[in-house]
């Protein structure tokens, strides 16, 4: 179900890890039976922080760039469960329209869209890639540093469908998080699979109605392996209104993060935890890493530097930030080449199909490594032939943390896919 790969910590495997490694059957029969019940989004990239004491995703993304960290080896997992995602959604699907960010001159960014061209022909398509932004006028060929290139063509539209010039595909693949808003030329599309849905975009998600989601999806699984759920989720609070460049709202900002730092030390205490809380501030909407900042105290919040300020006042694309999460701070216990390290688990519809290590030599434990200077270490399969034995004594099989990594990931995509449905604009309401 999850491969076995080499992780950066290798030390013995806690309680925690024991108890969902153990519970692995019971595990996987309650995935496939929300599964029955529920549509995992169509692909997606979960942060994952390992503090030891606790494990818990800090981020979901459900328009995952850096799919070109993957290593080769993964790729074949990618290639089945794009097979099996594209069965479920258009089986007689024949060509596919990937519409990228529009920020496309980013060689790294471009080398993922080469991969994701890669594992969906495949699967089977003939895929292309369409850019919506006005700038692309014509078919563009980009040369990447590895001696690749990718041909950006502007899409067309026509009544209730877009494509390109002699390309009218069935399934069009969103790589882009709609952080500016969801573009008009894709509204409306009655007679294609748009995949994620216009309302997975930063335009209408929160992060706070996804961890809500994650709060009470880890409830449940914690009663499953009768586990304090607290191990697997992180605290979080909301606050509306905010805007740091005016000082406005700053104050509903302190006691929520004065608020939750008191439930932290109260769950340190109770588990023998001497390590100091933090929480981290960011924005409720929006990604790669902008508006973040990580407080130990809430004093510190009044002695905000105009740097700081101006920071967490716009996210991408100069989007201003109204509201922000408040959110508990989980430590990385994972060190790679000598940096702080956090695993970031990729999944295409219900399958993990790899991942890698976000590592950042600059930054310290407590701090978010999505920012410049970051760097990706993929992770490798393990050719050791131990896979994790059940009921094993402990040290006598291999730790397979990426099982768990794993486990942790499906349970914010499963968070995600509660989330989809009840911003879903389309949902059906039975009274």
């Amino acid at each position: 179900m999850v491969p076995h790969l080499i992780t950066a910590l290798t030390g013995p495997i806690n309680e925690l890890e024991q108890r969902i490694i153990d519970s692995m059957p019971a595990t996987e029969r309650w995935f496939r039976l929300e599964w029955m019940e529920h549509t995992p989004p169509f692909y997606t990239s979960v942060d994952i922080r390992n503090a030891g004491f606790k494990l818990a995703p800090v981020d979901t993304n459900l328009f995952p760039g850096g799919w070109n960290n993957l290593t080769p080896e993964m790729l074949p997992l990618a290639v089945q469960a794009a097979m099996a995602a594209i069965e479920k959604i258009c089986p007689e699907a024949r060509n596919l329209l990937i519409i990228p960010e529009n920020h496309t001159r980013n060689s790294y960014y471009l080398s993922n869209l080469v991969q994701l061209q890669r594992i969906f022909n495949m699967a089977g398509l003939n895929v292309r890639v369409g850019s919506i932004s006005a700038e692309v006028k014509k078919n563009t060929v980009v040369e990447l540093p590895g001696g690749e290139t990718i041909t950006l063509e502007p899409v067309v539209r026509t009544r209730g469908r877009i494509g390109l010039k002699n390309f009218d595909p069935c399934t069009i693949l969103l790589n882009n998080d709609l952080s500016a808003g969801a573009p008009g030329i894709l509204e409306d599309l009655h007679e294609q699979y748009l995949l994620p849905p216009l309302h997975a975009g930063w335009t209408v998600r929160r992060k706070s109605n996804h961890f809500r989601s994650y709060e009470e999806v880890s409830k449940r699984f914690g009663k499953l392996l009768g586990i304090d759920p607290w191990l697997i989720n992180p605290l979080f609070g909301k606050c509306g209104e905010v805007d740091f460049s005016q000082d406005v709202g700053l104050e509903c900002v302190q006691t929520s993060v004065d608020a939750l730092l008191a439930k932290i030390r109260r769950k340190y205490k109770e588990y023998g935890i001497h390590e100091k809380p933090f929480v981290v501030v960011k924005a409720d909407n929006g990604t790669y890493g902008m508006g973040i900042m990580t407080v130990h105290d809430a004093k510190e919040l009044q002695e905000l530097g105009r740097k700081t300020r101006n920071k967490m006042a716009v996210v991408k694309d100069g989007q201003p930030v109204h509201d922000v999460i408040v959110q508990e701070g989980v430590l990385t216990q994972e060190r790679m080449h000598d940096a702080v390290a956090e695993p970031v688990v990729y999944m295409m519809d219900r399958y993990v199909v790899g991942g890698f290590y976000r590592i950042h030599a600059d930054r310290g434990v407590d701090e978010n490594l999505n920012a410049p200077g970051s760097g990706f270490v993929p992770l490798a399969f393990d050719h050791s032939n131990h896979l994790p034995q059940l009921g094993a004594r402990p040290g006598a099989s291999a730790p397979n943390r990426f099982y768990m990594y794993g486990v942790i990931a499906r349970l914010a995509m499963l968070a995600a896919s509660y989330e989809l449905e009840a911003t879903n604009p389309d949902a059906e309401t039975y009274d």
